[in-house]
């Protein structure tokens, strides 16, 4: 792997690293905006899913379906296969809670921001495991 690629794809790490931890933060204070954490949960898997793929010299379209990154990723390593599942819950977060609806104004449960955050993390986890420590944050 060339050095730019793995500094470029140290940099969608760190962003998503900081979207983990923004979800943690936001998901857990006194007063939880769940459903911003949970939108971070999925930016988080968005971003370390294309930091794999750029450290492997792969281009991608600038989509934010988790779903066809993995897809996209599992073509250069067939261990991203096992995130399909994690994959298909993160990606309607992008837009699931960012807007109300007729109702009024959506929130996640407790358990939908720990499901989201655990499968963000899986994802995360799983795309450092791949990568040289080089590129790692």
């Amino acid at each position: 792997m060339a050095d730019l690629q793995l500094t470029k794809a140290r940099a969608w790490l760190q962003t998503a690293q900081s979207d983990l931890e923004s979800a943690q933060l936001l998901g857990s204070s006194a007063d939880p905006k769940r459903d911003t954490a949970v939108y971070h949960c999925q930016q988080a898997a968005e971003k370390a899913i294309k930091g794999f793929l750029v450290a492997r010299g792969q281009a991608f379209e600038r989509v934010h379906d988790v779903e066809r990154l993995v897809a996209l990723a599992a073509r250069l390593e067939g261990g991203f296969s096992q995130l399909a599942v994690s994959a298909a819950e993160l990606t309607p977060l992008a837009t699931a809670y960012r807007y109300p609806d007729e109702t009024g104004f959506l929130r996640p449960t407790a358990d939908e921001f720990d499901e989201a955050l655990e499968h963000a993390q899986a994802i995360y986890d799983f795309v450092l495991q791949q990568l040289p420590p080089e590129a790692r944050p």
